[in-house]
C-alpha cells in the first residue's frame, strides 16, 4: 500500500541519523554506566529515580525507534490518509522535531549517568519550551487527521473547526511554550505554577475552545 506522506532521503536522513547515533551510544556506553543510573528529576532539579545499565542505555534509543516506525505507519490507517498529501512537509518536521528533542534528552541522561552532572531542572524546561513552541509553529499546518493535532468531537466534525482551533492552539502553544522556557529561570514554587498553568491551557483550554467554536459556527449557520 503506497503511503500517502512521500519519503526520501532528503525527509528521512535526520531522524535515522539520530536513532542509530543513539544505539551505537547506547552500545557504547552500557558498560561504563554504573549500577545505578539517575533516571528521573524533581521540580527542584534532585535526582528521584534510578533505572538499570540497560535501561538507561537503550529505553530512549528504542522509544526513538518505536516512534518513527509509528510515523511510518499511521499514515497508512488513518480513515482520512488523503490528507496527509497537504500536510507532508510538516509531518515531516514534527517526526524529527519530537526524535529530536529524545536524541537532545538521552545525550543529557547519558552524560549525568557518567558522573557529569548537568542541571537537569535548568535545561529540561527550556527544552520542554522549545518543543512547544516548535510544534505550535507547525500545528497551523496541520490538516484534519485522527492521529496529530487537536482532536476532539468537535475539530473532528468540521473542517472549520479544526483549522480555526488549530490557529488558536498555534498560538496558545507559543505561549505555553515560553511560560515552560521561563520557568527555568524562577524558584521552583513559581516554576510548578508555570508548568501548571502552561500544561492546564492546552489540556483543558483547546478542548473547550473547540466545542464552543463548534456550537457558535453551528447556531450562526442555524440563524440563517
Amino acid at each position: 500500500m503506497p503511503s500517502p506522506i512521500k519519503s526520501s532521503f532528503k525527509t528521512e536522513w535526520f531522524s535515522l541519523c539520530l536513532i542509530l547515533i543513539s544505539l551505537f551510544v547506547g552500545f557504547r556506553l552500557y558498560h561504563y554506566f554504573p549500577a545505578q543510573v539517575p533516571s528521573h528529576w524533581n521540580i527542584k532539579g534532585q535526582v528521584d529515580a534510578y533505572s538499570g545499565p540497560f535501561s538507561a542505555a537503550f529505553t530512549l534509543p528504542l522509544m526513538m525507534v518505536g516512534l518513527y516506525l509509528m510515523f511510518l505507519v499511521l499514515p497508512l490507517i488513518d480513515p482520512k490518509k488523503e490528507q496527509y498529501a497537504s500536510f507532508s512537509t510538516a509531518y515531516h518536521y514534527m517526526k524529527d522535531l519530537i526524535i529530536g528533542f529524545l536524541f537532545a534528552l538521552y545525550l543529557m541522561l547519558c552524560v549525568n549517568g557518567l558522573g557529569h552532572r548537568i542541571d537537569i531542572g535548568f535545561y529540561l524546561p527550556v527544552m520542554v519550551g522549545v518543543l512547544f513552541v516548535a510544534i505550535g509553529i507547525i500545528l497551523n499546518k496541520i490538516k484534519m487527521n485522527w492521529f496529530m493535532g487537536i482532536r476532539t468531537p468537535w475539530t473532528m466534525s468540521s473542517e472549520e473547526v479544526w483549522n480555526k482551533t488549530h490557529q488558536m492552539s498555534s498560538r496558545v502553544l507559543i505561549l505555553a511554550g515560553i511560560l515552560m522556557g521561563a520557568s527555568a529561570f524562577v524558584t521552583p514554587s513559581i516554576k510548578i505554577i508555570l508548568f501548571i498553568l502552561a500544561i492546564a491551557v492546552v489540556v483543558f483550554a483547546l478542548p473547550i475552545y473547540s466545542y464552543v467554536l463548534y456550537r457558535k459556527i453551528k447556531q450562526a449557520r442555524t440563524n440563517k
